[in-house]
């Protein structure tokens, strides 16, 4: 039996019905739960002898807007460039306990003990105000974490001593990571000399979209060089 399936089987035998094992790669165990199930399940993995996970390695929100909508979706890094495509209906992810939430938390634990790693991810059941509850008082380190988390996707933690931005400017408006955000901002900031101090004033970009192009000019690309097969005598 392999070390990730040993893990699993530890697991499962102090958490049964609590998770639910999600894909993942050969070498790595994640799990998926129900946002009520977090600090219980954080809880348990963090005290359980046999789990030991001592430590919040990090904290990520994720927004599934447009989760696999387009050509440059790819698991791992693309072998083909600019052609890589969707993956198989069947090889998605399954869908989310609720319902195919738009935002997420993951994290990813670390056993100093036994020298395991396991990521866990909650959906936020409300799009229009995604709330999970604050892990800080499991995990320490999640404090910064989740005001980043807060910051760039706008994701509420229930329970966060000092939940602020931490990257933005105090008078910032939105979320930069959503991906609905505009790429080109919502305001601008400039000294006014009259005024003798920094303000705010409607972005003055012209948006426009991006279209990933590659055009080479070689000699290789002419296909009157192309080889021509070989016949058949």
């Amino acid at each position: 039996m392999s070390a990730i399936e040993a893990l699993a089987e530890r697991v499962q035998a102090r958490l049964a019905g609590a998770l639910a094992r999600a894909p993942a790669l050969a070498d790595e165990l994640a799990y998926e739960l129900e946002p009520q199930a977090l600090l219980p399940v954080c809880t348990a993995l963090r005290d359980a002898p046999e789990l030991r996970f001592e430590m919040l390695m990090d904290l990520a929100g994720v927004d599934y807007l447009e989760f696999r909508m387009d050509q440059w979706q790819t698991q791992s890094a693309t072998r083909t460039g600019f052609s890589r495509a969707r993956l198989p209906q069947e090889e998605l992810v399954p869908p989310a306990p609720a319902g195919g939430a738009r935002f997420a938390v993951a994290y990813q634990l670390l056993s100093i003990a036994h020298n395991e790693r396991l990521r866990l991810r909650v959906r936020c059941p409300d799009e229009a105000e995604p709330v999970v509850d604050s892990v800080t008082g499991v995990w320490a380190s999640a404090n910064w974490f989740e005001r980043e988390a807060f910051d760039l996707f706008g994701i509420l933690f229930r329970g966060h001593p000092d939940l602020r931005r931490i990257l933005t400017d105090y008078g910032f408006v939105g979320h930069p990571f959503r991906r609905d955000f505009p790429l080109i901002g919502n305001v601008e900031v400039r000294y006014d000399p009259e005024r003798r101090r920094v303000v705010y004033q409607p972005v003055s970009i012209e948006p426009r979209v991006l279209v990933p192009k590659v055009i080479r000019e070689d000699n290789r690309y002419n296909p009157a060089l192309r080889d021509e097969p070989a016949q058949r005598s």
